[in-house]
């Protein structure tokens, strides 16, 4: 029997595959996934996990940054994030931690593995065992996929290197390709014998397994940002940094559909369903968007938001577009707020720092003297949140010219205040 998430995207009828949205985050979406049964999970800027049975979420909190990438196996949710953990679902209890931002995650039948920008490769055992780093070079790993008996791990990272690691000894077996960009994303498909990978420049390949020929279906677009692989193996999904979704068929090897699936910005998550007839996708709207693969562009497109971050600068007046440039895709400017990386800043002058109910603080901030005011606002975007407030979550930025602050400062007034509100 069919779950609840696998019924809402079905015509009773027909069977046919149906266009739909799930809502409810409050930043950017980074990472999908989906389980065999249906549930879809999404990573997010605003820091949370989103895990849907329909178009009900099931909030996992406890990360204290941007939710990068999602997997399921068949007993657990795991996670990872710009907070340098991965965490595990229920209870979102850490189980890995590195020492820079983790982008990518993998699983196998006993082990997750972690790519991280501090330059290595995170082993952690299912069992809960103690886990180890592999440090494949200086730079940062952005993606892994196991074997699929477990036994081997390749990972693919910032230098252009697609490495193949002995998964029980830990060791480097060999560099597979040396590409001259950083290799975003990997797509192992053991069972027909290739490997898909696209690259910072743009370029998406196939790589044949076993004689190391590639076939080619490189656009002029960059980068590449997102692969899913359908699950008869049949389609495989491109996302780029154009707002593009290319469907490769793999039977044929030819581009059966291309996708202008944003109004702006990325495609930055790709994901099949379980029966492989739509493809979901994440950008920077607040919403996660599936497509039937085969009427693609019959939908709607992502982005289809006021988010201020996405309006055009021109038009705003200058306190508006640094609110926009800087504060908005994290911060909400109404009472309530919605679901975002940072607290909202409604209400914010007079308020002290860290004391907003029902936001996760850093340990920094709830045990800061700081008030917020024109001189502490002033100060935070003069020296960076990284020096005026060491510790916080708050990303390394400065408003550099005076003029700049002043504006915000003075946006910020009347869009805070309870009389600009109605």
């Amino acid at each position: 029997m069919r779950a609840l998430a696998l019924a809402m995207i079905l015509l009773p009828a027909t069977g046919a595959a149906e266009f739909f949205t799930l809502k409810g985050h409050g930043g950017p979406i980074m990472g999908i996934a989906t389980a065999p049964d249906g549930r879809i999970a999404t990573a997010s800027f605003d820091n949370s996990v989103g895990l849907w049975t329909g178009t009900q979420a099931n909030w996992l909190e406890g990360h204290e940054a941007a939710v990068n990438a999602v997997a399921f196996n068949g007993t657990a949710l795991y996670s990872v994030s710009d907070d340098f953990t991965l965490r595990r679902w229920p209870g979102g209890a850490v189980v890995g931690q590195h020492k820079g931002k983790i982008v990518g995650v993998a699983l196998s039948e006993t082990h997750v593995a972690t790519a991280s920008w501090d330059g290595t490769i995170g082993l952690w055992p299912q069992d809960g065992t103690t886990g180890r780093l592999l440090s494949p070079s200086g730079s940062g790993v952005n993606a892994v996929a196991f074997s699929a008996d477990g036994s081997h791990l390749y990972s693919a990272g910032m230098d252009g290197v697609l490495r193949l690691w002995d998964v029980s000894s830990g060791q480097e077996v060999r560099q597979v390709v040396r590409h001259g960009f950083g290799i975003n994303e990997i797509v192992l498909n053991e069972s027909d014998g290739w490997l898909a990978y696209g690259a910072v420049d743009g370029v998406t390949r196939i790589l044949d397994l076993e004689t190391g020929a590639e076939r080619d279906f490189t656009l002029d677009r960059r980068p590449i940002l997102a692969l899913a692989l359908s699950p008869d193996r049949d389609h495989l999904a491109v996302g780029d940094g154009e707002g593009y979704i290319m469907v490769i068929d793999t039977s044929e090897w030819r581009i059966a559909r291309d996708f202008r699936a944003t109004l702006n910005g990325p495609v930055w998550a790709l994901a099949f369903s379980p029966d492989g007839e739509n493809i979901h996708a994440g950008g920077i709207a607040d919403t996660m968007y599936s497509w039937p693969i085969d009427s693609l562009d019959e939908h709607g497109k992502m982005a289809e938001t006021d988010r201020s971050f996405l309006k055009d600068p021109d038009k705003m007046e200058n306190g508006e577009r640094q609110f926009a440039r800087k504060c908005s895709i994290c911060h909400a400017l109404t009472p309530g707020g919605g679901r975002r990386a940072g607290p909202t800043l409604f209400g914010i002058f007079g308020r002290p720092a860290g004391t907003l109910p029902g936001y996760l603080y850093s340990d920094t901030l709830k045990g800061s003297d700081i008030i917020w005011t024109d001189e502490t606002i002033n100060l935070l975007f003069d020296l960076g949140p990284d020096h005026y407030i060491p510790g916080s979550k708050m990303p390394m930025q400065r408003i550099t010219q005076a003029q700049d602050r002043a504006d915000l400062i003075a946006y910020l007034h009347r869009a805070t205040q309870v009389e600009n509100q109605k």
